[in-house]
């Protein structure tokens, strides 16, 4: 079984990693240099987030959730305004996986219900 925060790790950073990219390079003018500066990641990976041919199910499945594009849509902006800081980025992404583990997403991508049994 994999944990909750793991899926998350492993799919929906990427995910809304990928978004933000896309929305930095195509609204804001960012080159994909700059684009892996702001994520923390590397210009192989932006690419990979642009232009790969091998679509990902389960990423395609996680992009066209409506929160998560609204979030990264507002988090690509907070980058491009530079009102940003490391904080806010993390507690940013921290926020999208509570409301993700609210609205069960999590738990129909892990079939695991151990954030819904979580107390807050």
């Amino acid at each position: 079984m994999r944990p909750p925060c793991e899926l998350v790790a492993v799919y929906v950073l990427p995910a809304f990693r990928s978004l933000v990219a896309k929305e930095l390079i195509e609204k804001y003018g960012y080159t994909q240099v700059a684009v892996a500066d702001k994520l923390g990641t590397t210009q192989a990976t932006i690419s990979h987030y642009l232009y790969s041919k091998r679509g990902d199910k389960k990423m395609k499945q996680i992009q066209s959730i409506p929160i998560i594009q609204s979030r990264a849509k507002e988090f690509a902006h907070s980058i491009a305004s530079e009102k940003l800081s490391l904080i806010d980025a993390t507690l940013t992404f921290c926020k999208l996986c509570v409301a993700l583990k609210e609205d069960k997403f999590l738990a129909s991508l892990s079939g695991c219900n151990t954030c819904s049994n979580m107390k807050k």
